[in-house]
């Protein structure tokens, strides 16, 4: 007997879609597809400012119980573009945020204090954690000044009533006032997670404000591998962003106070892009590097685009992947171009010793022109030594065989609404309920390109329709892009908490417009 058919799952969905609809593009155009932002102020020239290093922060304390940190969310001012002085909303008031490095094993104690004037959520993306350190979007940390909205709590965070399909009663939430602890227990591979806010029906535009930092989780395994370290270590936070005629962040929400009613305008529903890229905060940076091999934490902190890497210079572009959302691969994959939906992570060794002493190497995205086919430039301006290498064999990961339920997300859109499985997001009703310590066969359907986010677990990528894993889906993965009337199969396995959990669009303003799913893992 053959298995459903991709327009029979459409159906079990409740979704009578015209042939069309199965092969719409949602890419750089078309209705749907995100929308780009046109800045008003004065940008810089490419490759005429320096890439800024981020510095692990020091624990306040440690201890027994892990190592404590005190994070402060808060709105300060920052200069991204030059001559302009702009308002961002950050962790610690810097954009990116805290750089926070972790120890598996070793809880991660965060103590955080909100004085920004709207409620958050912080999400470990890539962290294993108990459902009430997940940064469930409901589970929301309000402001001393909005103590009063949170007894009258609504699902988006501002005052009851205000209506909107997210303004419901949650009645799982975990609601704090001005201070609130996240313990993440770190027990999980070495790997390059990343966190950022999760707030119901405002995630876009507060990251785009900058609520988004960069976690490193680090093992003994992967230290006794001779890859390139120290400062030949790179982490690197792309995003997009765009600026008005006054050198402020261009977000059009509905409610710029992000205090009202939920929404955007129309011409940023299909994703928000800008039209300048960032890479650790700063607009098309270059960096000198020496004639040897780096490690590159590549991490795609966009709202809306994705990126398909590519490095220019005088050799042939050469991207050896060790590493990906949930760590370290069995062994390497060489590609000439990277493709990275939002929130995915990739870790890779470039050798700068193919390239001559003087030579500017340039890291395009071949997903666009103009600015923002422009990532940043690396600067060859010595010759080195260099003890680094590529093992043939990077770490154990064991194939997922599924022997349980199967079980189907379809993702599509009902006019302005984003929805899976034919229904919006509700917190207090399940769309799955997977089996705990079972390893499920997912398959995952989708009418428009979304990049599918899991939380609490790591899946593996089985195949692609017919087709076996796609170039860029080895290893453990959170994250990984659907293409337009794309059917993914993966191996799914929660086995270490049981609770409440999300899979959702990582495209920020589609899960803003109800594209997520809430899972009952038990």
């Amino acid at each position: 007997m053959t298995g459903p058919t991709r327009r029979d799952l459409f159906k079990l969905a409740g979704l009578a879609l015209a042939p069309a609809a199965l092969t719409a593009c949602a890419g750089n155009g078309g209705t749907v597809g995100p929308g780009t932002l046109t800045s008003a102020a004065r940008l810089p020239q490419p490759y005429t400012l320096p890439l800024p290093i981020p510095v692990p922060a020091k624990p306040a304390r440690s201890g027994a119980d892990g190592d404590h940190y005190d994070m402060t969310l808060k709105e300060s001012a920052a200069e991204i573009l030059p001559g302009y002085s702009t308002t961002i909303w950050g962790y610690d008031g810097t954009f990116p945020g805290t750089y926070l490095e972790a120890r598996s094993g070793t809880p991660l104690i965060i103590r955080q204090t909100n004085l920004l004037p709207v409620p958050a959520a912080t999400h470990l993306h890539g962290g294993i954690t108990p459902p009430s350190q997940d940064g469930f979007p409901t589970d929301l940390l309000y402001p001393r000044g909005l103590a009063h909205l949170a007894s009258g709590h609504t699902a988006h965070g501002g005052h009851a009533g205000h209506g909107g399909h997210a303004a419901m009663h949650d009645p799982h939430a975990q609601v704090s006032v001005h201070q609130r602890t996240y313990a993440f227990p770190m027990r999980q591979r070495a790997a390059t997670l990343w966190y950022h806010d999760h707030r119901m029906d405002f995630t876009g535009a507060q990251v785009w404000k900058g609520l988004a930092g960069l976690c490193v989780v680090r093992d003994d395994r992967e230290d006794a591998l001779p890859l390139p370290r120290g400062d030949r270590e790179i982490p690197l936070l792309i995003c997009d962003r765009a600026f008005d005629a006054d050198g402020q962040l261009a977000y059009p929400a509905t409610d710029a106070s992000l205090l009202g009613a939920p929404g955007m305008d129309e011409s940023i529903m299909g994703g928000a892009r800008g039209d300048v890229i960032l890479v650790n905060g700063t607009p098309w940076p270059y960096l000198e590097v020496d004639a040897a091999r780096y490690r590159l934490r590549l991490v795609n902190g966009s709202n809306a685009r994705r990126y398909e890497l590519r490095l220019d210079g005088p050799a042939d572009s050469v991207l050896t992947q060790i590493g990906g959302d949930g760590g370290l691969l069995a062994t390497p994959v060489r590609h000439t171009t990277l493709r990275m939906s939002p929130a995915e992570r990739f870790d890779v060794v470039v050798d700068f010793s193919r390239y001559p002493v003087g030579s500017a190497v340039t890291l395009v995205n071949l997903a666009d022109t103009g600015g923002a086919g422009k990532i940043m430039r690396f600067q060859v301006v010595r010759k080195a030594t260099d003890d680094s290498r590529i093992p043939d064999r990077l770490s154990d990961i064991p194939a997922l065989m599924p022997d349980g339920a199967r079980r189907q997300l379809v993702f599509s859109r009902n006019g302005s609404q984003w929805q899976i499985n034919g229904k919006p997001f509700d917190p207090a009703t399940p769309h799955l309920r997977p089996a705990f310590g079972v390893t499920e066969r997912w398959t995952i359907l989708s009418v428009e390109r979304h990049p599918f986010h899991l939380h609490g677990a790591f899946f593996q990528v089985l195949g692609r329709g017919s087709a076996g894993p796609g170039p860029y889906d080895a290893g453990w993965k959170d994250t990984v892009e659907m293409a337009p009337g794309a059917e993914l199969h993966l191996a799914v396995r929660f086995d270490a908490y049981r609770g409440r959990y999300l899979a959702h669009c990582h495209n920020l303003e589609h899960e803003d417009m109800a594209m997520m799913a809430t899972l009952q893992v038990g």
